[in-house]
């Protein structure tokens, strides 16, 4: 049980990056790989004003600023001075990766003996328990603090997903999701793709900043390397997720961003369960991209193929 729960709430956390990367690859169409540095410069921020002894609240709040600084630089670069947008990204997170070593003052920071959300989400439920630590459910042990733990990042996610939809759907948000489908279109209208674009990508590196501060109180530390691969994870859950429940509707696409990346977390977890090796995780991580990128091609062939077969 403490292993499901413990899935499902890395699972909710890391949906946030899912977001940010829906924002840039599927509503801007734009190849931004600054997620890696942007993740840890969210962590970095976060962890390094807690152990100051700033509140947890406040603390987040600026690490996802600090991803959203980042996400700024990448569309400055890209619309300003007219860089490519993969190697703007490339910038950016090269140069994050320095920047985070210097804002913790070396690799890793730990949290565990600090206050965090984490720490107050655990004794806000301790006081509704009244102290007790597990319940028993159907012979399963449930304890309290991992239960506290996945509705609190339950929470977050509900919150970031229902202002995402309702943000999108604003003018501006409706302006940034003309900008990635037809910018002509967008640039006859009189609106600033330039500007749309920076904002968007400030946006989505907000939401990994913030899935970075939440992921470094979580686990308690923050990491140097900690993002490395990130990027991957990202698209790997919004492709499970389009293939869950298609691409039909905003509400739906952001809806499955985060069913794709529980479903994903789930997996990998299954796969550790059942012996893989840790120093496999990031093969099986390509592997599963990689059958999330080709079998719903597979199965829309094979479709096609028996309704031919059908029809003769």
């Amino acid at each position: 049980m403490a292993l499901l729960l413990g899935a499902l709430t890395i699972g909710l956390i890391l949906s946030l990056l899912a977001l940010g990367v829906f924002v840039s690859f599927r509503v801007l169409n734009f190849p931004d790989i600054t997620a890696d540095g942007s993740i840890t410069v969210g962590a970095a921020v976060a962890a390094s004003l807690i152990v100051r002894g700033m509140e947890p609240v406040w603390a987040t709040v600026l690490g996802a600023a600090a991803g959203s600084l980042a996400g700024m630089m990448t569309g400055i670069l890209h619309t300003k001075f007219r860089i490519h947008g993969l190697l703007a990204g490339i910038l950016v997170m090269t140069a994050l990766y320095s920047i985070n070593l210097h804002i913790m003052g070396k690799s890793n920071v730990p949290l565990l003996s600090d206050r965090t959300l984490a720490t107050q989400a655990e004794t806000l439920a301790s006081r509704v328990s009244h102290g007790t630590e597990s319940i028993y459910i159907r012979g399963w042990e449930l304890r309290i603090r991992d239960a506290a733990l996945l509705v609190a990042s339950l929470l977050v996610s509900a919150v970031a997903c229902v202002a995402l939809y309702i943000f999108l759907c604003t003018n501006i948000g409706t302006a940034m999701r003309a900008t990635g489908d037809n910018p002509q279109m967008v640039k006859a209208l009189g609106c600033n793709i330039d500007t749309m674009m920076i904002l968007g990508l400030a946006l989505s590196n907000g939401l990994i900043g913030l899935s970075g501060a939440l992921l470094a109180q979580y686990q308690g530390f923050a990491d140097v390397q900690m993002g490395i691969g990130m990027l991957v994870w990202g698209l790997a859950s919004v492709i499970i997720g389009e293939a869950l429940v298609g691409r039909a509707g905003l509400g739906l696409t952001i809806y499955g961003a985060v069913a794709g990346t529980v479903l994903f977390r789930l997996l990998v977890a299954i796969a550790l369960r059942w012996g893989l090796n840790p120093n496999d995780l990031k093969l099986v991580t390509a592997v599963f991209v990689f059958a999330a990128l080709v079998l719903p091609q597979v199965f829309a062939l094979s479709g096609r193929r028996l309704s031919r077969v059908g029809h003769a």
